[in-house]
């Protein structure tokens, strides 16, 4: 048996977005573990469990509402991630390597959002 958010695309790439963000934060000094890489955490892991909200949702309204704030998650994460190149917690780099990614997710985010929109005016 399969949820159907499962099987959309911007879920299984925010997915992948999680674990190679997780496999980043793991660079982090042993200080930043109950800090910048909570914030972190917290701020990825929204993004698959926004897009898997959303499925569950029965308005095009609130799907559109929990796809908004999936949205935002991958930029707040991001911008943490840019502050621990800041700090020198990780290289441009690394941080380059993971880019694409946060731009496909959210591209995908925008994409689906902007389906729902066109569906609900059709349901007007």
């Amino acid at each position: 048996m399969e949820y159907s958010f499962e099987k959309l695309l911007v879920y299984q790439t925010a997915r992948k977005l999680v674990k190679d963000v997780y496999i980043l934060i793991q660079r982090f000094p042993t200080e930043e573990r109950f800090a910048l890489c909570d914030q972190v955490r917290r701020a990825i892991i929204s993004v698959p469990s926004n897009i898997a909200e959303q499925s569950g949702r029965t308005s095009y309204k609130e799907r559109i509402h929990f796809l908004d704030i999936a949205y935002g998650s991958p930029m707040e994460a991001y911008c943490q991630l840019e502050i621990a190149v800041d700090l020198g917690y990780l290289t441009e780099d690394e941080l380059n390597n993971v880019r694409n990614l946060f731009f496909d997710t959210s591209r995908l985010i925008i994409g689906l959002k902007k389906k729902f929109a066109v569906l609900s005016l059709a349901d007007k």
